[in-house]
């Protein structure tokens, strides 16, 4: 089980906000719908903060990777969890890609004493589940962020990557640092790629995850959202904390209400 040291929470010189929830939102539940408009309030209150917040929009990524240039179709794609599923479904929707998508479990999970390690959230181990690989001429590894670069190489160290011929790694948004040590392993294609240093120059967070149970994986299973992890959001938004969780405790009121599909 590979861990690394607990994450601080200091400043970051500029926080980016991917926005997986407006266009989601807005197609479960309409254009003049109460989620909608509780959506815009989020966003309002995290723009408040100023220019070190920017909003990264799912179109801009795309097309920041697409302009990299074209590829041939991969025999296989590993989605690495379902966010990594995900992207691919959506990428190979623009590119032809990623015509045959394998998800793999796996996530980051903080430790009781400090720290965290990667759990497979009750799937086979890593390399088991990498088994139905073999065989393959060439594979493609696909997540929505690399920001430490933990679970995209963990993945690659159980990949034995002798076995295939051509293994490349793609992601939406990733820290520029932390690429170069996926690089060692694999080419590797990014949307966007934010310079800087970890956390104190530059962090990465989905709108969804201010909102909604999973963004943080507790030790004893149990899951947060970032807004209930308030020296987080201190940090994150040192001007505007407190309103940028009511507002988010508010979405999440209104896609929890009876009759209303989340």
């Amino acid at each position: 089980m590979h861990t690394e040291p607990m994450l601080a929470a200091p400043t970051p010189r500029t926080l980016y906000i991917h926005d997986d929830l407006t266009d989601v939102v807005r197609a479960s539940h309409g254009d003049d719908s109460e989620a909608l408009r509780h959506v815009g309030r989020l966003f309002e209150a995290i723009r408040a903060e100023g220019a070190r917040i920017v909003v990264l929009s799912l179109a801009q990524q795309i097309d920041g990777l697409v302009s990299q240039g074209r590829r041939s179709p991969f025999d296989v794609t590993v989605g690495i969890g379902r966010a990594g599923e995900l992207v691919a479904s959506q990428l190979h929707a623009r590119t032809g890609w990623f015509p045959r998508i394998r998800r793999v479990e796996l996530a980051r999970q903080e430790r009781a004493g400090g720290g965290y390690k990667l759990v497979t959230l009750g799937a086979e181990s890593l390399p088991r589940q990498l088994e139905p690989l073999d065989g393959a001429a060439s594979v493609a590894l696909v997540d929505d962020t690399v920001f430490s670069g933990l679970t995209m190489r963990a993945v690659l160290r159980a990949l034995p990557l002798g076995a295939f011929a051509r293994v490349e790694a793609f992601c939406l948004r990733a820290v520029a640092q932390s690429l170069t040590s996926i690089a060692a392993w694999c080419p590797v294609a990014a949307g966007f790629v934010a310079p800087g240093r970890l956390l104190t120059d530059v962090s990465f967070i989905n709108a969804s995850g201010l909102v909604l149970p999973g963004a943080i994986r507790c030790a004893d299973g149990s899951t947060l959202a970032f807004y209930e992890r308030p020296e987080w959001m201190r940090a994150w938004f040192p001007l505007h904390a407190d309103h940028v969780t009511a507002c988010g405790r508010a979405l999440r009121a209104v896609l929890k209400s009876p009759g209303v599909p989340a």
